[in-house]
């Protein structure tokens, strides 16, 4: 039997209803681990492994054009690949879940899935202290060894995957599409680097699958089951952010979240998870101390180094000690400072460009870490 021959039977499984694990288990024993052979059997066979009616049609009947297009785009580039739970190649993590995925779709490296991961997921809306803290934190992970996990969606997870990359560090993207509609379009470009640069894509959708609301509770397992915990970087009390959390707690993994203005309604779904028992994240050192037990591949730590002792010789600006994390004004960076208004501007216009404070409506804010 071909691995075409393979690839078929489980992508016939994948449209079977009522598909337990236990079920799929029985069915793997009863072949002998050669799925194929359940399409060549007839239904008293069937009813032997333990199918009822309905599901023997679907397996009698799939739609063989879902089929056809996902093999076809499996064979159209050579960082496409396709796991279903039996390969040795699926990822541990998720394999421990009460109902894993039964195929994983892939674009990118599949070898990384198996390497220790923190999920960072947050709002689609974030403000630029959110912002900044996702993408330096993601950084300072990748730099630790760590891959970042996360979902593509536009905010947080933008954010998250772009920290990552920006230090060379390796970022793992779980869609609620199929990777041949890969949403938002937004992020098609960031997509493409990602797989590009040792990353990987991945979805449990058929390739050309479009992103639909049900999906995304489900791309959300995934990401906190791949992960040894999830990181929230901004979110609302309601917010699929909020769901990730619930899915890593009910999967006995990590729940962290960052703190941020008691008057921010963004922030209140981290106070929450943290009064629920989420360990407080104002550092990287926060989350690390909990993975010390991991010979995690440390990358690129004169690069860390080199930007904490910049960070510290800027510690005593007086114009940047007079910018806060929160909106400040011109008038009162430059009352605080002692500096005049063109000076202050001219001044804070450099500090943009190097990534130390941020122009925002109101004002400029210091950016998170600087």
């Amino acid at each position: 039997m071909t691995n075409e021959d393979n690839m078929m039977a489980w992508l016939t499984l994948d449209q079977m209803s009522g598909l337990s694990g236990e079920l799929l288990i029985k069915l793997l024993q009863d072949t002998g681990g050669h799925l194929p052979l359940l399409l060549q059997w007839d239904a008293k066979q069937l009813h032997r492994c333990g199918l009822h009616e309905e599901q023997i049609r679907q397996l009698k009947n799939p739609n063989q054009r879902w089929i056809a297009d996902s093999l076809d785009w499996l064979s159209k580039d050579a960082q496409h690949f396709l796991l279903p739970l039996s390969d040795k190649r699926y990822p541990n993590q998720l394999r421990q879940l009460s109902r894993p995925p039964l195929l994983l779709f892939g674009k990118g490296q599949a070898d990384i899935l198996d390497c220790p991961q923190l999920a960072i997921v947050g709002s689609r809306s974030p403000s630029s202290s959110g912002q900044q803290s996702a993408f330096e934190l993601a950084g300072q992970l990748s730099l630790a060894g760590l891959i970042v996990t996360s979902g593509l969606a536009l905010g947080i997870d933008g954010w998250a995957h772009k920290g990552a990359l920006k230090v060379n560090g390796k970022t793992i993207a779980v869609l609620g599409s199929g990777l041949a509609n890969v949403y938002p379009r937004r992020h098609l470009a960031l997509a493409n680097q990602i797989s590009e640069c040792g990353g990987c894509l991945l979805s449990e959708f058929a390739p050309g699958q479009s992103a639909l609301p049900e999906h995304f509770p489900r791309r959300n397992r995934i990401i906190s089951g791949l992960s040894l915990g999830t990181l929230v970087v901004e979110a609302a009390l309601r917010s699929g952010s909020l769901i990730t959390a619930r899915y890593a707690l009910e999967q006995g993994r990590d729940v962290f979240a960052v703190p941020g203005n008691i008057y921010n309604p963004l922030t209140e779904g981290c106070h929450y998870l943290i009064k629920q028992g989420a360990k407080l994240v104002t550092a990287v050192e926060d989350i690390l101390e909990e993975y010390q037990n991991l010979a995690l591949e440390v990358q690129n730590q004169g690069h860390l180094s080199s930007e904490k002792s910049s960070g510290n010789g800027l510690a005593k600006d007086p114009l940047l000690v007079s910018v806060e994390f929160e909106v400040t004004s011109i008038d009162v960076i430059a009352q605080r400072s002692g500096m005049p208004v063109t000076q202050v501007l001219a001044q804070l216009l450099e500090y943009e460009l190097r990534g130390l404070v941020a122009a925002v409506p109101g004002g400029y804010v210091k950016l998170r870490g600087k």
